[in-house]
Protein backbone atom coordinates (compact mmCIF):
# COMPACT_ATOMS: atom_id res chain seq x y z
CA UNK A 1 0.00 0.00 0.00
CA UNK A 2 1.27 3.43 -0.90
CA UNK A 3 -0.06 6.69 0.48
CA UNK A 4 -0.89 9.33 -2.06
CA UNK A 5 -0.29 13.03 -1.61
CA UNK A 6 -4.05 13.51 -1.19
CA UNK A 7 -4.13 10.98 1.66
CA UNK A 8 -1.27 12.77 3.42
CA UNK A 9 -3.13 16.06 3.00
CA UNK A 10 -6.28 14.43 4.40
CA UNK A 11 -4.43 13.10 7.47
CA UNK A 12 -2.85 16.53 7.98
CA UNK A 13 -6.31 18.10 7.81
CA UNK A 14 -7.68 15.64 10.39
CA UNK A 15 -4.71 16.39 12.67
CA UNK A 16 -5.19 20.12 12.09
CA UNK A 17 -1.66 20.47 10.72
CA UNK A 18 -0.66 23.07 8.17
CA UNK A 19 2.05 21.51 6.03
CA UNK A 20 4.20 23.18 3.41
CA UNK A 21 4.56 21.54 0.01
CA UNK A 22 8.01 20.34 1.03
CA UNK A 23 6.65 18.80 4.26
CA UNK A 24 3.87 17.03 2.37
CA UNK A 25 6.42 15.41 0.07
CA UNK A 26 8.73 14.48 2.93
CA UNK A 27 5.93 13.01 5.08
CA UNK A 28 4.51 11.09 2.12
CA UNK A 29 7.96 9.54 1.56
CA UNK A 30 8.54 8.80 5.29
CA UNK A 31 5.07 7.33 5.86
CA UNK A 32 5.43 5.12 2.80
CA UNK A 33 8.76 3.84 4.13
CA UNK A 34 7.07 2.98 7.46
CA UNK A 35 4.28 1.15 5.62
CA UNK A 36 6.89 -0.82 3.65
CA UNK A 37 8.44 -1.98 6.93
CA UNK A 38 5.02 -3.12 8.16
CA UNK A 39 4.45 -5.01 4.92
CA UNK A 40 7.78 -6.80 5.42
CA UNK A 41 6.77 -7.71 8.98
CA UNK A 42 3.44 -9.09 7.77
CA UNK A 43 5.27 -11.51 5.48
CA UNK A 44 7.12 -13.11 8.42
CA UNK A 45 5.97 -16.50 9.66
CA UNK A 46 5.01 -15.98 13.31
CA UNK A 47 2.96 -19.16 13.70
CA UNK A 48 5.17 -20.70 16.41
CA UNK A 49 6.25 -17.46 18.09
CA UNK A 50 4.68 -16.99 21.52
CA UNK A 51 3.11 -13.58 22.16
CA UNK A 52 5.14 -11.28 24.37
CA UNK A 53 4.67 -7.90 25.97
CA UNK A 54 8.35 -6.92 25.51
CA UNK A 55 10.94 -7.54 22.84
CA UNK A 56 13.47 -8.73 25.41
CA UNK A 57 13.00 -10.76 28.61
CA UNK A 58 12.12 -8.53 31.55
CA UNK A 59 12.83 -9.20 35.23
CA UNK A 60 11.76 -7.35 38.32
CA UNK A 61 14.62 -5.18 39.55
CA UNK A 62 13.01 -4.13 42.81
CA UNK A 63 14.53 -5.17 46.10
CA UNK A 64 12.79 -7.58 48.44
CA UNK A 65 10.24 -5.99 50.75
CA UNK A 66 11.74 -6.67 54.16
CA UNK A 67 10.47 -5.28 57.46
CA UNK A 68 13.19 -3.23 59.13
CA UNK A 69 13.25 -0.93 62.12
CA UNK A 70 12.35 2.63 61.19
CA UNK A 71 13.45 5.93 62.65
CA UNK A 72 12.03 6.88 66.04
CA UNK A 73 8.96 9.08 65.73
CA UNK A 74 10.61 11.88 67.72
CA UNK A 75 13.58 11.96 65.33
CA UNK A 76 11.28 12.14 62.30
CA UNK A 77 9.16 14.94 63.75
CA UNK A 78 12.20 16.89 64.97
CA UNK A 79 12.47 18.90 61.74
CA UNK A 80 8.72 19.18 61.08
CA UNK A 81 7.54 22.78 60.81
CA UNK A 82 4.43 21.87 62.82
CA UNK A 83 3.67 18.67 64.75
CA UNK A 84 0.93 17.68 67.15
CA UNK A 85 0.28 14.45 69.06
CA UNK A 86 3.11 12.61 67.31
CA UNK A 87 1.93 13.51 63.78
CA UNK A 88 2.74 16.07 61.11
CA UNK A 89 0.26 18.93 61.13
CA UNK A 90 -0.50 20.48 57.76
CA UNK A 91 -2.78 23.31 56.68
CA UNK A 92 -6.38 22.34 56.07
CA UNK A 93 -7.24 21.99 52.39
CA UNK A 94 -10.90 22.31 51.46
CA UNK A 95 -12.04 22.51 47.88
CA UNK A 96 -15.46 23.93 47.20
CA UNK A 97 -17.13 22.23 44.44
Amino acid sequence: MRLSREQVEHVALLARLELSEEEKERYMHELNQILEHFEALQRLDTENVPPTSHAIPMTNVLREDVVRPSLPREAVLQNAPDAAEGCFRVPRVVEEG
